[in-house]
This record gives structure tokens, C-alpha cells and sequence, in this order.
């Protein structure tokens, strides 16, 4: 017994210290390479696995054995592939049974050229998108990569492979415009699943980073979710193009700073075609440069070649047929710098938008209102509306916020071309550029808009009818308007009172209408337009010309008159008479010039002076598109007369020709007509020039003028002042 027990105990120790010799230590051999090369086989037939000694190690624990080697060799289509270490483990059952079973494998990479890594993948991971990966991506850097098997009871591959490794140095090719480098990231493949952790790349030169980013096998396609975080990125001329390509194909970028906080998912099929996709981004903007684009110089008088955003704060959310982004800031496009808050939101082809601009100490103008904001003080633009599939505009609210100067416009519908189709309501109350009070509202009851208020200053609303034909530039349709205002300001002296009436536009065409008023001394104004048969009839009669010729920027020194007019219009044809009554006249400019060069110094003198008294003016002429024809132009008074006529091609040519006398010579003529040899030769040196005659012609911004004595006057002027003096007397 004591020698059994001594055979026994022996036995033990020498199992014991094989064992624990077996866990610890190991033995090295060939044996196995065979079976682990015709695994790997098994999973690639291209893949040859070059094989040194197999270390074994005893696992007692979970009855198998361990098996490690190193520095082998993945060799896959000429692609050699530096290996750290590979590991498996051989079940003890197995190899008593007669059997060869391996239950994992893993194989860790040493650095390798990640041309190769596809092939790796490709081994792995059988998908035409890899492949066609490989074919148009062009690709340098280096991968570590650990790869973990697993094998059912029969000895076949589990569909449940990990993947784990980083990339270095890494740098892609995309096409010929884009390109990616300096790119670092450890990933995790799990089957389906990708897990890409510590990313830092640069994408055209721009630095970017992200924590990590994920893409999921879901049916047909592929769920990538992830983030981006870049610092501050300063993009100006060519780096800006990819940018504005993206996402200002509209604007014309100059230069872009901002940092970025992003998040973003995206779901890609099995042809690499984005079908749904969702980003979020906080981005930082500390400077963003545009060139104007729009002409803004009548709203903004000081405006620049560019517009500046300075420390904007922007949150943008991008989805399949949806657009939002909002943010607030700085902004500078004149000269000093104001504050701008907006929101744009584009869902379904309509886009919601909603600007704040704070202006400081920068100019606002409205000319149309003759409004203009004082520097001093602060103002508040809001504007907030939509822009539908058809790209009319409609301004849900309009204000401007001064002080006590407030406008506000509710409910504007706009044409592509930025007419106005409709307007629900408007309230105006504020000091214009003249320091007039002006309180105004305008209301649309069933498409006629009622004007009504307490005080209106015209002057600027009788600059722009004078200046533009077409006085209804505003508006799209056809348009009425009842008028009812208290005190309407005409110049800086003429207030009319209880302006009441109507007008009715067709397009951009005042086709009927009539307005009336009061002065204080119970003088009149009216005015009508009638349309019957394809002819209008314009009337004009006001008890104080001033206010209107004043506006006529060649006429200076204008002062009292009544003025009365007469238009008769056929399609593009008119025929007109305007008549002015008792007015005096400082100075017309081509009038002195006349003068002077006739040596009438006494004619000039009075000039200088009081003004020349007119007793009547009457102007006959026809308006056919741009070109004006004066049939007559004849002008009497106590100290001169004119007789005129020719023709005005807008802004191209003037052609005038005329008679001026002194009324002291007409008189003389027309008191001395039974005498004939008197008239014309007369008793004494001189007696016998009665005036001049003269031709103006040239550009309107460059009239020649000539002048020449006479001797003799025309039975026209002639018979002309016989008429206008009958008729005083």
C-alpha cells in the first residue's frame, strides 16, 4: 500500500507540475499549423497564412489549450501582411476524440499599409460596397487591426466577427476636388455594426474632429449617426468654394471665420445614394463677408460693397425638404455697426423667415414716405412672413420702431417682381425730412383701400408724380383709393384742408379719379381723370401753382399763380394745355442766358430783382412715348414776352427755337400799326430792334444757345399778343 501511495502521490506531482508547467510556461510546436492555415483557407481560399512555431498553453479551467504565435505572415492576392500575434484555443475534448477544433481566432496586425486593408475587409466582410470602395477611393496611411473569430461545433465561421484598430496618418482622395488627410481614429466592426471613436482629420485643409461616429446595418440600408466639432476655421478665395457649393450656392462668399458643433445622422442604401438624412449644428460665426448683391443704396445710404456678421451665434437644422437656421449678432454694411437677429425656415418649398435689424447710428431712408431716421437716435426693423412654391412674398407684419416715429404695414402680398398684390392694413405716424407731421392709415375693406388721417405732407408725393409718369409703381392689380384727410401740407406754405375723393388704377395707369380740397381763403384745388371711348381727360386746376412748379428743378424764383390744365390722351398720344396765371419768375436759367447775350440789361437787371411779373403762361404740347412736341410756348407780361416752340426727346435731345421782346417794344408795335414805315425803320438809332430770336439744342446736360437781334417781328408773335390782349382788356 505505502508503495502504491507513493506511486500515486508521484504521479500527482508529476500531473500537478505538468499541468501548472503546461499553464505557465507552454511547449512550442508545428503541429497544429496545418489545421490553423486550412481554417483561415476556409475563410478566403486567396488567403495563405505563413506560420512560425505555435506556442501551447494548458487551460485546466476551461478543459482547452491555448495556442500563440508570432510574426506571422498574411498573404492575400500578392498583399503581405505583417502579423503581431495569433491566438486560438483547441478544445481538450476534441483532440481525446481524435479531433481538431478551433473555437476562436484571433489575429493582431502589426502597422500595415492600409492599400491592404481592404483586402483584409473584403476577406471578412464580402460587400460591393467595399469593393467599389476600393476602386474609387485613393488611399495612403497605416492600420493596426485586431480581428476576433468564433466557429460553430462543425468548424464553420461564425457570422459574428469583431474587428478592432486605429488608422494613422491616414489620407483619402475624393474625386479630383476633394481630399482628406492628417486622419486618426480607432474603429470598432461588430457584424453589421461600425463604431469609429477619437476621430481627427483635415478635409481640404480644415481641421476637424469627433468623438465618435456609428453605422448600423438596418435591412437594405445603413443608419450612420455621428458628430463634428471643428475650432475656429478662417476660409477665404479658393478654400471657400466647396463651402458655398454646400451651403450658400446663392450668396457671394468672400470670407467665412466660424467653429462648429454638429450632429448628424444619415441613411445611405446599399449604391451609396443618401435617401433620408438630419443634421444639427451650433455654429460660432467671428466673421463672415458677403458682396452686396442688391442695390440698397435708397434705403441705405451709407451702404457698402459688402456686408459683415460679426460674433453671430447660429443653430442650424438641416432635413429631407426642411431648413431651419436662426442666430443673432453683429452686422455691419454701412459705416458703423448695428445688431441683426433672424430665423429662416424652408419646409415644403415654402420658407418662414422672421429679421430684427437694430440700427444705431447709421442712416434709414424711405424716400416714398419722405422718411429719413435721425442718427441719434436708435431704430427697430421687423420683418416676418413667407415665401411660397411660387415665389410670391407675403409680409405677415412690417414695422419701423423710432421713438416716437412708428410705421407698421400688416399683411403684404408680393409678386415675383416685388409689387404689391394686396395690402390688409398700414398705420403711419411719424415726422418726416421737413420735421411734418405725418399721421396716415390706410385700411382695405374689400379691395378698396381707404386713406384716411389727420396730417399728410404731399411734398415729396408731387416730386415723385412730376419726376415718374407712372405714379402707381407700388402696386401689381388694379388698384381704387378713397382719400378723406384733414390738413394735407403742399410745400412749406400751402396747406390744403378736407382733401376728399377717389382713384382708380389699371396696372400701373390712373384711369379715373377726382380729388378736391380748400385753402384757408376758400380757394380750390381739383383734379379729375375721366376715361370714355379709349380717350382720358386729365383736368388740374389749383388756386396756388407754386407748391407744383416749384418741383420743376429748371424754374427757380417761381411764386404765386394759378395754374390750370388740360390733357386729352389716345394710346400713347397726348395733347396737352397748360395754362398759368399772374406769376412772377426769378430766374430760368436759359431765359438769362437769352438775355445777356442780347445785351437787354435792363430785362436782366429786373432778374436780379423782384422777378419778372408774367400776367399769362400757356403751353401747348403732345406727348407721344419719350418724345415731347411744344406746338407753342407763348408767355406775355408787363416787361417781356416769349414765343416758342420745338421739341424734348427724354434724355437724349432739346430743340427749342423762339422770339423774346421787351413789352415796352410791343407795345410800341402794336400802338404804331397804322404806321408801318414808323415800326419798322423808326425815327431814331436803335428805335427799330424789337428783341431777339433764339435756338436752344443740345443734351439736356449740355444746351447750346444762339441769339440773334431783330429788327422786324412776326404776324405770329404779332397776332398772338393782340389776342392775349383783347382778351384782358
Amino acid at each position: 500500500m505505502k508503495i502504491i501511495l507513493k506511486i500515486l502521490v508521484f504521479f500527482l506531482l508529476i500531473v500537478f507540475f505538468l499541468i501548472t508547467y503546461l499553464s505557465t510556461i507552454g511547449i512550442e510546436t508545428k503541429r497544429f499549423n496545418s489545421n490553423i492555415q486550412t481554417k483561415v483557407k476556409e475563410i478566403d481560399k486567396d488567403l495563405i497564412l505563413e506560420l512560425r512555431e505555435v506556442k501551447l498553453k494548458l487551460n485546466p479551467i476551461n478543459f482547452k489549450i491555448n495556442a500563440k504565435t508570432l510574426g506571422s505572415k498574411l498573404i492575400f492576392k500578392n498583399n503581405q501582411i505583417e502579423i503581431e500575434n495569433i491566438k486560438t484555443n483547441i478544445s481538450l475534448k476534441s483532440l481525446l476524440k481524435g479531433e481538431f477544433l478551433i473555437e476562436k481566432l484571433e489575429i493582431s496586425s502589426k502597422p500595415i499599409n492600409i492599400k491592404n486593408t481592404f483586402s483584409i475587409l473584403k476577406s471578412f466582410y464580402k460587400s460591393p460596397q467595399l469593393i467599389l470602395l476600393d476602386k474609387i477611393l485613393k488611399i495612403k496611411g497605416y492600420l493596426i487591426a485586431d480581428i476576433k473569430l468564433e466557429f460553430d461545433h462543425k468548424g464553420n465561421l461564425k457570422n459574428n466577427y469583431i474587428v478592432k484598430g486605429s488608422f494613422k496618418d491616414t489620407e483619402i482622395n475624393l474625386l479630383q476636388e476633394y481630399y482628406i488627410d492628417n486622419l486618426n481614429f480607432k474603429f470598432d466592426i461588430i457584424k453589421n455594426d461600425f463604431f469609429f471613436n477619437d476621430i481627427r482629420f483635415r478635409f481640404n485643409d480644415i481641421n476637424f474632429s469627433s468623438k465618435n461616429i456609428s453605422a448600423k446595418k438596418k435591412a437594405n440600408h445603413y443608419l450612420i449617426k455621428g458628430n463634428f466639432d471643428n475650432d475656429s476655421i478662417g476660409l477665404s478665395d479658393t478654400k471657400l468654394i466647396l463651402f458655398k457649393k454646400v451651403f450658400f450656392p446663392n450668396l457671394n462668399l468672400k470670407q467665412i471665420d466660424f467653429s462648429s458643433n454638429s450632429i448628424f445622422s444619415l441613411d445611405i442604401n446599399e449604391k451609396f445614394q443618401i435617401m433620408n438624412y438630419e443634421i444639427n449644428s451650433k455654429v460660432k460665426v467671428d466673421k463672415l463677408k458677403i458682396k452686396k448683391k442688391f442695390d440698397l443704396k435708397e434705403v441705405f445710404p451709407e451702404i457698402s460693397d459688402e456686408i459683415i456678421l460679426l460674433n453671430n451665434h447660429i443653430n442650424f437644422a438641416l432635413k429631407k425638404d426642411f431648413l431651419k437656421f436662426s442666430g443673432e449678432g453683429d452686422v455691419i454694411f454701412q459705416n458703423e455697426i448695428d445688431q441683426l437677429a433672424y430665423s429662416f425656415e424652408k419646409k415644403n418649398k415654402e420658407i418662414l423667415f422672421q429679421n430684427n435689424l437694430r440700427i444705431k447710428k447709421n442712416p434709414f431712408r424711405l424716400s416714398f414716405l419722405n422718411y429719413e431716421k435721425n442718427k441719434k437716435k436708435e431704430a427697430t426693423i421687423k420683418i416676418s412672413g413667407l415665401i411660397d412654391k411660387n415665389k410670391q412674398t407675403f409680409l405677415d407684419m412690417v414695422s419701423l420702431d423710432e421713438g416716437d416715429n412708428k410705421i407698421e404695414i400688416e399683411k403684404i402680398y408680393l409678386n415675383k417682381k416685388f409689387r404689391i398684390n394686396s395690402l390688409y392694413k398700414a398705420d403711419l405716424n411719424y415726422l418726416d425730412k421737413d420735421n411734418k407731421k405725418n399721421i396716415i392709415k390706410i385700411i382695405n375693406e374689400d379691395n378698396i383701400y381707404i386713406l384716411k388721417g389727420e396730417y399728410f405732407n404731399a411734398k415729396k408725393l408731387i416730386q415723385t408724380i412730376i419726376e415718374n409718369e407712372k405714379s402707381n409703381n407700388y402696386f401689381d392689380k388694379n388698384l381704387e383709393i378713397k382719400l378723406n384727410i384733414k390738413n394735407v401740407l403742399l410745400g412749406d406754405k400751402f396747406e390744403l384742408f378736407d382733401l376728399i375723393g377717389n382713384l382708380k388704377f389699371k396696372g400701373q395707369e390712373l384711369l379715373s379719379g377726382s380729388l378736391s380740397g380748400n385753402f384757408r381763403d376758400e380757394k380750390k384745388m381739383k383734379f379729375t381723370v375721366n376715361s370714355l371711348n379709349n380717350e382720358k381727360i386729365t383736368t388740374f386746376f389749383i388756386a396756388y401753382a407754386e407748391p407744383i412748379i416749384k418741383n420743376y428743378k429748371f424754374i427757380k424764383g417761381f411764386e404765386e399763380g394759378t395754374l390750370d390744365f388740360y390733357s386729352s390722351k389716345r394710346g400713347n398720344i397726348s395733347n396737352s394745355t397748360l395754362k398759368i396765371y399772374n406769376f412772377k419768375l426769378k430766374e430760368l436759367p436759359t431765359l438769362t442766358k437769352i438775355l445777356t447775350l442780347a445785351s437787354l440789361q435792363g430785362i436782366a437787371d429786373i432778374l436780379s430783382g423782384e422777378g419778372i411779373r408774367f400776367d399769362e403762361f400757356e403751353m401747348n404740347f403732345k406727348n407721344e412715348n419719350d418724345l415731347m412736341t411744344i406746338r407753342e410756348v407763348y408767355a406775355i407780361g408787363p416787361a417781356i414776352s416769349i414765343l416758342m416752340d420745338g421739341y424734348i426727346e427724354k434724355n437724349k435731345l432739346i430743340s427749342l427755337r423762339g422770339t423774346l421782346v421787351p413789352a415796352t417794344t410791343i407795345n410800341k408795335v402794336i400802338g404804331s400799326i397804322p404806321i408801318l414805315g414808323k415800326i419798322l425803320v423808326g425815327s431814331k438809332t436803335g428805335e427799330g430792334v424789337f428783341g431777339v430770336s433764339f435756338k436752344i439744342k443740345g443734351s439736356p446736360k449740355n444746351l447750346e444757345t444762339t441769339v440773334n437781334p431783330i429788327k422786324t417781328l412776326t404776324p405770329r408773335f404779332i397776332t398772338r399778343t393782340l389776342e392775349k390782349i383783347k382778351k384782358t382788356n
